[in-house]
């Protein structure tokens, strides 16, 4: 059964989201603060407020990626492309805007959890040089050293690391990664890819293919 974090201090909100996600067949923890979202046990999926009482959620987010690559998605009323690219910067795998309903939330746990099942099924282990991506256990080491990654980067890198030297178009990461094919900005496709970059250690790793999308290579 698949564990969900609930973190919301709002009885109003957490009360119907935890009986809703119960009736779909989650087993469902709730917490009303950030100490206790890092406090506790590590679930399948984490469902993040960004307004708590004792922390802001930006930095409940930025501590349980720096430790652990446990899916992440914002909850929050905080509709703005700042906001948004902010969290995934911070390593969010998704960002949902209240109100929302049960049958969207329910719909974005499932594709967390398909998305990572499907690349691990199509790419077990992947090749690049010094670099290998291995989604079996979702590790990524570039020589003798593994580099920590969020899901939604390591997810990227294994898209882009199946087939080296070919492009793979925005529109495919997107339904890849993001699994959908949403048409507007992909401003937060290359929050990730900058990210990917800079714990590679080289840019050139990654290469932008203008108008187009990216591709992976060994740097010379």
């Amino acid at each position: 059964m698949v564990k969900l974090l609930i973190v919301e201090d709002e009885d109003a909100i957490a009360i119907p989201l935890v009986e809703g996600l119960t009736r779909e067949g989650y087993e469902v923890d709730r917490v009303a603060s950030g100490q206790e979202a890092l406090d506790a046990p590590e679930p399948d999926v984490v469902l993040l407020d960004l307004r708590l009482p004792d922390m802001d959620g930006y930095a409940v987010c930025r501590i349980l990626r720096e430790r652990s690559s446990v899916p992440i998605i914002m909850l929050t009323a905080r509709g703005h492309e700042t906001d948004r690219v902010l969290g995934l910067e911070l390593g969010a795998d998704d960002y949902i805007v209240k109100p929302f309903g049960l049958r969207e939330l329910v719909a974005r746990v499932r594709a967390v959890g398909r998305r990572a099942r499907s690349l691990e099924a199509e790419r077990p282990v992947a090749v690049v040089g010094p670099l290998q991506v291995d989604s079996r256990s979702r590790r990524v080491r570039l020589g003798s050293e593994e580099i920590a990654l969020t899901p939604k980067e390591f997810d990227i890198l294994a898209l882009l690391a199946c087939d080296p030297g070919a492009v793979v178009t925005r529109e495919t990461i997107l339904e890849q990664v993001w699994d959908t094919q949403w048409h507007g900005p992909t401003k937060m496709i290359d929050v990730h890819v900058a990210s990917v970059r800079r714990k590679l250690g080289d840019p050139r790793w990654v290469e932008t293919v203008r108008g187009v999308g990216f591709r992976i290579g060994v740097p010379e």
